[in-house]
């Protein structure tokens, strides 16, 4: 038997491997007009307790969404007054077997070498912490572990790390990060977040939900609106002090027992803390340019400035890019793409 049709597919396995590798982002530098601090070292460990890091960011890593991650660090980059002086977070999903930390390893190596200079540290984030709490929602990708580390970023940074920029994997920055960071929280205000008070609040819950009088009080005496969970700014040690991963975990095994909500990671948020929050100026979340979570439609942008552009929703530019039906708003997305050849972003 003729072996030419393994050849051919041995070849075409490593012309694809090679495809996948992403390339070197350019190397951005603080600006002196910023009066930034020191540039911070491109360690994966130490410098996440620098006095020198002006902004923390916090993220997910896995292979699934590696892409729309990288994008969303070098947009970071190219539109902050002090690259050099952001602190990256990442959590990647990790277990006990070999495997898994080869994995982590992997991605760890594949951020270093699109950005040599990066500060960051990468944190494993052991799935089976909430696997066990997670209950099925409309779409499946809502209801991977990884989604709910945000909920534990008080236990996983160090404590050092006070205020954090939690960004979602499908987000393009047009502005400077350090202003979203600088967002007041007064009080004992824990997190800022992108508020929607026109949205159907009912809608995020279901009617047993709402017919239940001692469920339904949880919001009373709170102006509770929907808030977008994908861009945060969050301080830990109130929210350690305050116990708030514990309280969305007691939400979580409710759900487990009796049907509250049907959206993923969201609705304990909401729970805890809607009407609690800091809003955040909506040109820091255009939002919905996945479409819905359904089929992933192509949507424009919503009325006002544009600071971060957010592809929530089922479709995902990259996948689209790829599928060659793009929406219109992808390319500005694919500007950021480091699979892809450059695009004109260049270094400052």
């Amino acid at each position: 038997m003729s072996r030419a049709p393994l050849v051919v597919l041995v070849l075409c396995a490593v012309v694809v491997a090679a495809m996948a590798e992403y390339r070197e982002a350019p190397h951005f530098t603080n600006s002196a007009a910023a009066r930034c601090p020191p540039p911070l070292p491109a360690t994966d460990s130490d410098a996440a307790c620098s006095p020198h890091a002006a902004v923390h960011v916090a993220m997910t890593l896995d292979e699934s969404y590696l892409r729309g991650t990288m994008a969303a660090v070098l947009s970071v980059l190219r539109h902050a007054s002090c690259p050099e002086s952001v602190h990256f977070h990442f959590l990647a999903a990790a277990g006990s077997s070999p495997s898994s930390s080869a994995a982590v390893q992997e991605l760890k190596d594949t951020v270093r070498a699109s950005f040599p200079s990066l500060a960051f540290r990468v944190y494993p984030f052991d799935e089976s912490r909430v696997a066990g709490l997670i209950s099925t929602s409309i779409r499946g990708a809502l209801d991977r572990p990884l989604n709910y580390a945000r909920s534990y970023l008080a236990s996983t940074l160090p404590s050092c790390v006070r205020r954090v920029v939690y960004l979602d994997s499908d987000v393009v920055l047009a502005d400077d990060i350090a202003s979203l960071a600088a967002t007041p929280l007064p009080g004992e205000t824990a997190v800022a977040a992108p508020e929607y008070c026109g949205a159907n609040f009912t809608a995020y819950f279901t009617p047993g939900f709402w017919a239940s009088p001692a469920l339904s009080a949880t919001f009373a005496g709170r102006r509770a609106c929907y808030f977008n969970t994908g861009v945060m700014v969050l301080d830990l040690a109130r929210w350690r002090r305050a116990g708030y991963t514990a309280q969305i975990e007691e939400w979580m095994e409710l759900q487990k027992r009796v049907r509250i909500y049907e959206l993923g990671s969201l609705p304990p948020f909401l729970l805890v803390f809607a009407g609690r929050i800091t809003a955040v100026n909506h040109r820091w979340n255009q939002h919905g340019l996945g479409g819905d979570n359904y089929r992933g439609l192509c949507r424009g942008l919503h009325a006002g400035p544009v600071s971060l552009l957010h592809w929530s929703g089922k479709g995902k530019p990259w996948d689209r890019l790829d599928a060659g039906r793009p929406c219109p708003l992808d390319s500005v997305w694919s500007k950021y793409d480091l699979l892809r050849p450059a695009a004109g972003i260049e270094s400052s």
